[in-house]
């Protein structure tokens, strides 16, 4: 961003930190501590300097950083590579958060998530000299790498298994199976159907057992779960299954896409969203409230999600050794595709 002059002529002279510290009335040091040390600084005073930050798009001299404070400013996250929604936005959001704090953000994207294939990314983002790393590990295979890390490396885990060595943030998906499975019994259905996602998805895995769990403790009946990939087609498929079964009268479904591929199979085999069956998804993509109908389904708080894990972070690079585990509550979101169940 071009800055002016006193006499209002544009000056094009990248801006320093003493121009940060100018427009948001700090001192330098101040600015200093926002951006090595945030958690250290009120959130008022650490809002308006990020505010200037962004306005003068100052950008820190990383080498200075790193002689004064020993740390390079760059923060390296493991991802696996998929475009599908919930991975993506919670890479998002980490990214954001990491940069609304003046660090940049190093990605190694990998196809498979192993402990060979996450100990191979972890070196080569070391030999960048991150100060820390967080790892989306979404999938059962991800645990082994977890637990043989360096030891004198800040790492946190987003979206891993429960028996890890390292601080968790997760969304908790058993409670947002829960709550979905419950909106669909206090409409008076009898039972709940779920279609879930692939078996090495750990999300997959703990929202079978939210949807579980509640038909068990209601003394329901408890259908066997389809399996689909994640993808509209599968759930299209699976769903002209469930369509052909005049008994299915609510569908929990385990991805807002595979939700959209069950509501076109019921619209196919003539059978209406939600008089004879009622759907919800799970993500709240944004196109959800524009499907037809618009889909009741369970939003996931992937900010809140990438704010955690960066914060769990910090407090690893400042010395802070004990594991935790942080769940984010989803929220239920209610829209046209549930009603009472068919007389």
């Amino acid at each position: 961003m071009t800055m002016r002059s006193d006499e209002g002529a544009p000056r094009t002279k990248p801006a320093v930190l003493g121009d940060v510290a100018a427009l948001a009335g700090v001192s330098a040091m101040t600015v200093s501590r926002v951006l090595n040390a945030p958690d250290r600084v009120r959130a008022e005073t650490r809002d308006r300097v990020l505010a200037a930050v962004r306005e003068l798009d100052y950008w820190p001299n990383l080498a200075a950083r790193q002689l004064v404070t020993g740390r390079s400013g760059v923060l390296g996250v493991v991802s696996i590579d998929t475009t599908l929604y919930g991975p993506a936005s919670t890479l998002y959001c980490i990214e954001q958060a990491a940069r609304l704090s003046g660090y940049s953000v190093s990605i190694a994207s990998l196809g498979m998530l192993s402990r060979r294939s996450i100990q191979e990314a972890v070196r080569r983002l070391r030999a960048q000299s991150v100060d820390g790393v967080i790892i989306l590990a979404p999938h059962e295979s991800a645990a082994d790498g977890l637990r043989h890390l360096p030891p004198d490396l800040p790492v946190v885990a987003v979206d891993a298994g429960e028996d890890i060595p390292v601080p968790v943030v997760t969304v908790d998906q058993r409670a947002g199976a829960a709550r979905a499975t419950r909106h669909l019994l206090s409409l008076g259905h009898r039972t709940v159907w779920h279609l879930g996602g692939p078996v090495d998805w750990l999300d997959a895995n703990y929202r079978i057992d939210g949807w579980r769990g509640v038909l068990e403790a209601e003394g329901r009946p408890v259908p066997e779960p389809l399996r689909g990939d994640w993808s509209p087609r599968s759930g299209y498929e699976l769903g002209r299954r469930l369509a052909a079964d005049p008994s299915v009268t609510a569908v929990f479904v385990g991805n807002d896409q595979m939700a959209l591929g069950m509501l076109r199979a019921l619209r196919e085999a003539g059978r209406r969203v939600p008089e004879d069956v009622s759907v919800v998804g799970f993500d709240d993509v944004p196109e959800a409230g524009y499907f037809s109908p618009p889909l009741t389904t369970v939003r996931q708080e992937f900010g809140e999600v990438g704010r955690h894990a960066f914060r769990l972070l910090l407090d690893r690079m400042a010395g802070h050794t004990e594991p935790a585990r942080r769940l984010v509550e989803p929220q239920l979101v209610v829209r046209e595709s549930t009603g009472p169940a068919p007389a």
